[in-house]
């Protein structure tokens, strides 16, 4: 194994202590076992996904095992463990791993991506990067479609952004004025503020003819803007769950989904091969300037104040997309 780090060698990891209580810990570099690689992280990416535990329910276990919720990570690998072909120390990478609140996590190998030389120094969170991919490819959008973005965050700018490029018809939907500026920016043909159900119905009803929406994305997570989507979708449209609905159960009019003939598409993946697969399209729509992320990345923390990160991706303050945890 090549293994620059000795053993006896410390890191710093971030460890959820309780509802909304962060402590850093000083725990021992993770050693990468047969088919894996260790990676210095210089950053991860801080998901809305973390913010449910982050409130401490009932299942919620505490504390947490050091560096775990943290999986948008990027770095440079560290150490090889034995079979590791294709990756050498010094390569610049984005993973798929879990434990990345830390300054050392360790991945399988095939769950890793290398980053191209022509995108040194920049942030690279690879998971949610591939996870907006992997929604546009299952949106099956095409060129001369319309499609409603219901929710512009850092996931409906970039939808926006490919949407628009593939030559559909954009109308974006949200609640803050800074994010329909953005999407604006991204490309969106129209603006909705999100504010009353009725009268975004109305509205696209008006821009579409009266035929509504050839594809609707829903990415807030709640039930609203779920029950908004179906709305908007037209009959036989594809109604596209990309929100991450993890506080609770939720109901559908499934009259209306009936009536309307609509497919519907939970665009959530658990193949770890289809992430890989969205990653390396990120990468090289990146790496190739067909997609420019940079300005999405609004926030930024130290690991210490992991907490901040978290309690900002839930309050969303004014101009706030994407925090980022970095290292380096």
């Amino acid at each position: 194994m090549n293994q620059i780090a000795a053993a006896t060698r410390t890191m710093q990891a971030a460890t959820l202590a309780g509802p909304g209580r962060l402590r850093l810990e000083e725990v021992a570099l993770p050693e990468p076992g047969p088919g894996q690689v260790r990676l210095r992280l210089e950053g991860c990416g801080v998901c809305a996904s973390n913010l449910t535990p982050w409130e401490g329910p009932e299942w919620m276990q505490f504390p947490t095992e050091p560096g775990a919720l943290g999986h948008e990570g990027w770095g440079v690998v560290d150490a090889l463990g034995e079979g590791v072909e294709g990756l050498r120390a010094g390569d610049r990478v984005a993973a798929l791993s879990y434990k990345s609140y830390a300054e050392y996590d360790v991945a399988d190998a095939d769950a890793v991506v290398r980053l191209p030389d022509s995108l040194a120094g920049q942030p690279f969170p690879g998971e949610p990067l591939g996870c907006a991919m992997n929604i546009f490819r299952r949106s099956g959008i095409e060129a001369g479609q319309t499609v409603a973005i219901i929710g512009i965050g850092f996931l409906g700018a970039i939808l926006t952004k490919l949407a628009s490029d593939a030559g559909a018809r954009v109308i974006a939907i949200s609640r803050r004025p800074f994010s329909l500026d953005l999407a604006r920016r991204m490309g969106a043909a129209e603006v909705i503020p999100m504010e009353d159900h009725h009268a975004i119905i109305a509205r696209v009803k008006e821009l579409t003819g009266g035929v509504f929406c050839d594809r609707v994305i829903e990415a807030v997570g709640k039930q609203w803007p779920l029950d908004l989507a179906a709305e908007l979708t037209r009959e036989r449209g594809r109604l596209i769950v990309a929100g991450y609905h993890q506080d609770g159960p939720r109901q559908v009019n499934m009259w209306l989904w009936n009536w309307r003939g609509l497919d519907v598409i939970n665009a959530h993946e658990r193949d770890p091969k289809v992430y890989m697969q969205g990653i390396r399209e990120a990468v090289e729509a990146v790496a190739s300037g067909r997609l420019d992320p940079s300005g999405l990345y609004t926030h930024r923390f130290p690991l210490a104040r992991l907490d901040e990160a978290l309690n900002a991706t839930r309050d969303r303050p004014d101009g706030f997309l994407k925090a980022l945890v970095t290292f380096r």
